[in-house]
């Protein structure tokens, strides 16, 4: 009997135990902030208490926003345990509610410090800015935290290009750091206050390391070392590329099929953002490949890359890796271009690992890479099954009783699925249906590709 062994790394959750752990620690220590510097005077009155309000707010809010930075720093233990996309959606999910905790510290202030004053709330407020340290670069940091917030939202976000709402939400990063100066020399909790300071101060400084170390820095030294150039475009169907490139020693990114890196061409369009691309295919010493679909002007301008042009890379990123199955029998599902890290993690298996693969498109016309399947089915010895899935929702449901029809085992193993969030949430029902654990079921979806 062949061993089922696979030979890949195993997935550790260390990662998830230590980010909750000081996610914990630093929210009670953020809370600690004002509890410990309340004075009688802080609740004696109606306006007092609204200020008091308005003070936790401030810095719950506030942390959150520190803790969403951090979220999406591309911290590699980090991203390890938990998986970026889920990172992704955790800040995506945090987002606003450190905008409302804020945007009600700002009103609440001034409505107290109006009731007090007994003056309009909008003669008040100009009255703070300008009489207050720091406050006009504070006001200007919600301005655009609102901006980055509003553009945030699916339909507003639906309406503009993937750079133009990159550009805007970078401003988060200015507006964080711009509210800093304010807090420190204004609040209650902070004033007299030089333990208290010093946390605050550490806070911003660790966040302001991991972002240039981490999301700069580290790309940027790898990027030198690797030597990564473009190779050559391959057409691989309508709207559809594959981009080659070629470096050194590119073990040293210690990458596998199933994540995907942040992209640099340096030409022009290319350089200035970072755009998130899977992996097609295993990494190897000197190559690395991408396939994209035309969905915008940088992913079609991708096709008109010239050889030579030199990259640079972010990354890897994601835990949809192979080192998340636990078991010998393992089904992955691939939606449109979603096959592209499904095909890349069809390497990862070795050993007598069994592979169902299930390929789900619409026309005949969008089966990339389909030679390729094909031929990894035929050399795998039987241990890689390709289930082609061509045509309407109706014609191929992907319910618990038709996955199971099609894949008899599917119970009995991990799930991999790739592909539209439509897609991906369907076979989830389908997999509780069926009875698989949450930590068989491993899932990459498109939306997440953007922070």
């Amino acid at each position: 009997m062949k061993s089922t062994g696979a030979t890949f790394k195993k997935y550790s959750s260390a990662g998830v135990d230590w980010a909750s752990w000081f996610l914990g620690i630093g929210l009670g220590l953020t809370l600690a902030l004002q509890v410990t510097t309340m004075r009688k005077s802080d609740i004696s009155s109606v306006y007092a208490v609204v200020a008091s309000v308005s003070r936790l707010a401030a810095l719950t809010g506030t942390f959150f926003a520190v803790v969403g930075i951090f979220l999406i720093a591309r911290i590699p233990w980090v991203e390890r345990g938990v998986g970026h996309d889920r990172l992704v959606t955790w800040h995506r999910k945090l987002g606003p509610w450190s905008l409302y905790l804020i945007g009600a510290h700002v009103f609440f202030i001034v409505l107290s410090s109006a009731g007090q004053d007994g003056v309009m709330l909008v003669v008040e407020m100009w009255r703070m800015v300008n009489s207050l340290s720091w406050m006009w670069p504070a006001l200007a940091g919600f301005i655009l935290m609102v901006m980055a917030g509003v553009t945030s939202y699916k339909k507003a976000r639906a309406k503009m290009s993937y750079e133009t709402w990159w550009i805007i939400h970078i401003y988060t990063y200015i507006a964080i750091a711009v509210s800093f100066m304010h807090q420190v020399l204004n609040g209650q909790m902070f004033v007299g206050h030089p333990l208290n300071r010093l946390y605050w101060t550490s806070l911003y400084l660790l966040m302001a390391v991991c972002v240039v170390y981490y999301r700069f820095g580290i790309p940027l030294w790898r990027s030198l070392q690797l030597n990564l150039v473009v190779d050559k475009v391959v057409v691989e169907g309508p709207g559809v590329i594959s981009v080659i490139m070629k470096g050194r020693n590119l073990h040293k990114l210690a990458a596998e099929g199933g994540q995907f890196f942040g992209w640099r061409f340096l030409t022009r369009g290319h350089f200035l953002m970072s755009h998130p691309y899977s992996l097609s295919a295993a990494p190897t010493e000197n190559f690395l490949r991408v396939t994209v679909k035309d969905l915008g002007d940088h992913s079609r301008s991708l096709a008109f890359l010239k050889r030579g042009t030199r990259v640079f890379v972010e990354g890897p990123y994601g835990a949809f890796t192979a080192g998340r199955a636990t078991r010998p029998h393992v089904v992955m599902v691939g939606g449109g271009v979603g096959i592209t890290p499904i095909r890349a993690l069809m390497d990862e298996f070795k050993n007598g690992v069994q592979l169902d693969v299930i390929y789900r498109v619409s026309r005949e016309a969008d089966l990339v890479l389909k030679e390729e399947l094909d031929y990894l089915e035929a050399n795998s010895g039987g241990t890689i099954r390709v289930h082609y899935l061509v045509g309407s929702r109706k014609d191929h449901p992907m319910d618990a009783k038709a996955l199971e029809e099609l894949v008899p085992r599917i119970s009995d193993s991990d799930i991999y699925i790739c592909g539209p969030g439509p897609l991906v949430e369907t076979v989830k029902e389908a997999a509780q249906g069926l009875g698989v654990p949450t930590n068989r079921f491993h899932d990459e979806a498109f939306a997440f590709h953007s922070e």
